[in-house]
């Protein structure tokens, strides 16, 4: 399987890419191929609404979207990876996916695996609930089959997060992807 990983932290050396990291080790043990989009770092622009795609591309905007839109729809997975910010997703990979927009029914149409990888310093029991509810729905619009998620409490910093038990689940997820 092809798997797509979009990395959503601007610290590249964060726990949440740690997290994937594991992840990675495992599916690659198992034969899948990974490709690592730093969508963080990318030339990425905020949508601008202007329906310039029709729903179906091409934008308007001349960045690093249509690159990845390419390799998206390629793969047979996908893979979000995000520091938790005020109790959603990096404002990085909100971008990459707010930018969705212009390739929504190609997406629809592959019915694509997903799943999510996610560390946070909280560890209250309610820490991802927001997450998880935009996940869920990310899952549901794009017709998503859901295989996992990786969310990391209490994973504030990478020595935390290298002491925790979620190292073990992110490798653990990979590695049983079928």
């Amino acid at each position: 399987m092809k798997i797509v990983v979009l990395e959503g932290s601007p610290n590249r050396h964060g726990s949440s890419n740690m997290l994937a990291g594991e992840f990675i080790r495992g599916a690659k043990e198992t034969g899948h191929s990974i490709e690592v989009i730093d969508v963080a770092h990318a030339n990425i622009h905020p949508c601008t609404g202007c329906i310039h795609c029709g729903y179906e591309g091409p934008c308007s905007q001349q960045d690093d979207v249509d690159k990845i839109r390419l390799q998206i729809l390629s793969a047979d997975m996908i893979v979000f990876v995000t520091p938790l910010y005020y109790y959603g997703m990096s404002a990085q990979l909100k971008i990459m996916i707010d930018r969705f927009c212009a390739f929504n029914s190609s997406i629809q149409q592959k019915h694509m695996k997903s799943a999510l990888i996610s560390a946070a310093w909280n560890a209250d029991d309610w820490t991802f609930d927001s997450l998880e509810s935009h996940y869920k729905t990310l899952v549901r619009y794009l017709n998503f089959e859901d295989m996992g998620k990786v969310l990391g409490k209490g994973c504030g910093t990478p020595s935390m997060t290298k002491n925790s038990d979620y190292m073990m689940l992110a490798y653990t997820l990979g590695k049983n992807l079928k």
